[in-house]
């Protein structure tokens, strides 16, 4: 699991015990088998002594995962059908004593005989109901962890937390917690994530860890750290083709910065944005277009027809859609970030920032991911466009569905106004952090030809609030809404 090594820091320290901690569904056995298939790839000897599934119970398992556990010897130590009659013998001890004692000496057996480097105990609850008492319980646990210590093999313990409480004896005797979580919210599939407690003797990374159970195994998705990626680049400007736009944000649009288009729905941030994809792409830089409400066909076809030439641009343009109920929030930002280190995509569009908001429904928890997100981006030399729609269409009633804007190093503001009896677009930059910006605020429309923009509203006031005024009586050329584009 590539994931998971990057969270251990490479993995786990060989020759030491480790706790699998989870609810039943969490994904413990699919990661102990998962652990114990790479051990036979590597040449090892591996062990997995179970307490309450039979080895046929395992093998249908890992075969709905597409895994083979040829290679692994399998231990059954579950209840034998006998013990369904009752006790046949007379006994002056405890009868868990005795099956605590027979239980371990089996267990010593099997590892003494296969000699195993890597192997999993499954589970913990089995041996807690035996013991009986808490301190009878943690002794055997140390015994346990100093065997298989002296023997240089790597064990995996799992609980799936039957007690009452979770077990902090086994955390403190264990040389790592690897804690497995499973939530349902009130619509869509079940959530997993992964966190490390502890280990001893190595870094990790820490927080929660997004997690998939998929066909193959457990997919982890470590939280982005920015600082720990980045490569040299050079510091150049991005152009959109269209020399008006480009006026606005003071020549461009600067590598390794990010860039918020934020408006009402139609208002044109996802054209403006994919113009500079699509012209990014033209010029021979990879760029890919993450669209979490608009489907790809939709977008394509809606390009061609704006007359954005994307035929032949298959290896530089990528556009991908993504289902905000599906995909996890670490998830996407491993998405992101395997277009930016295995594909070499430089320019990165985010359509839109609503969509991402419904895969992380917490807003704290979304601005510190999208701020890891985007400095790991501008680390990279990636130019980075967010789309953020606003509610409402006109007037001082819009309002954000978040704030994000001090994020950003660059702020492209979008207005729609009313106008002669139409409806008509605005554009203007607020903000940009890198450099100079052009301040006036400029008409946008667009037809078969492209993208428009046009010169400074001087005539104009009030176009930010929807209803602007005339301030001068000499005729502006601006976009018409009745003729096809002619004079106002």
């Amino acid at each position: 699991m590539p994931g998971l090594d990057e969270v251990l820091h490479g993995g786990l320290i060989a020759g030491r015990v480790y706790l699998i901690d989870g609810e039943p569904g969490a994904g413990k056995t699919t990661l102990a088998l998962q652990y114990l298939i790479q051990g036979v790839r590597e040449g090892e000897p591996c062990l997995y002594v179970t307490l309450s599934e039979t080895a046929d119970e395992l093998r249908a398992g890992a075969e709905s995962h597409g895994l083979s556990l040829d290679g692994i010897e399998i231990v059954e130590l579950v209840v034998d059908e006998d013990d369904l009659l009752g006790d046949t013998e007379l006994t002056m001890y405890l009868p868990s004593e005795v099956e605590l004692n027979e239980t371990t000496r089996r267990i010593l057996a099997a590892v003494e005989r296969g000699k195993p480097s890597r192997m999993v105990l499954d589970s913990l609850s089995e041996l807690r109901l035996l013991a009986q008492s808490s301190l009878r319980y943690r002794r055997q646990i140390l015994a346990l962890k100093q065997f298989f210590v002296g023997r240089q093999c790597t064990a995996l313990f799992l609980d799936d937390r039957s007690g009452d409480t979770i077990d902090t004896q086994v955390h403190s005797i264990a040389h790592g917690v690897i804690a497995l979580e499973r939530r349902v919210p009130a619509y869509g599939p079940a959530q997993r994530q992964l966190h490390v407690t502890k280990l001893r003797g190595s870094d990790f990374i820490s927080g929660q860890q997004d997690l998939l159970i998929r066909r193959g195994g457990l997919q982890v998705f470590p939280r982005l750290t920015p600082n720990e990626h980045g490569s040299a680049y050079a510091r150049d400007t991005l152009s959109s083709g269209i020399a008006a736009l480009d006026q606005l944000l003071g020549g461009g649009v600067d590598r390794g910065t990010s860039t918020l288009l934020i408006g009402p729905a139609g208002a044109g941030k996802s054209t403006i944005a994919s113009q500079y994809a699509v012209q990014a792409a033209q010029r021979g830089t990879h760029a890919a277009i993450f669209t979490f409400e608009e489907s790809r066909t939709l977008l394509l076809d809606r390009l061609e027809g704006l007359g954005m030439d994307i035929d032949g641009l298959d290896g530089k343009l990528v556009v991908r859609q993504l289902d905000p109920a599906e995909v996890l929030p670490s998830q996407f930002a491993n998405i992101v970030r395997n277009a930016v280190e295995n594909d070499g995509a430089r320019v990165v569009v985010i359509d839109s920032l609503n969509g991402y908001l419904n895969a992380m429904p917490e807003e704290r928890a979304l601005t510190v991911q999208l701020h890891e997100l985007l400095s790991y981006l501008n680390n990279h030399g990636v130019a980075t466009f967010i789309v953020a729609t606003q509610s409402g269409l006109m007037g001082a009633g819009m309002r954000n569905v978040v704030d994000t804007s001090y994020l950003a190093d660059a702020i492209v503001l979008f207005r729609m106004y009313e106008h002669a009896g139409a409806v008509r677009k605005a554009i203007s930059v607020v903000k940009k952090r890198s450099g100079k910006h052009e301040e006036t605020i400029r008409q946008l429309w667009f037809d078969e030809q492209g993208v428009h923009v046009g010169p400074p509203l001087t005539h104009l006031r009030g176009v930010m609030s929807g209803v602007p005024v005339e301030l001068s009586s000499t005729p502006v050329p601006v976009r018409g809404a009745d003729d096809g584009g002619g004079q106002l």
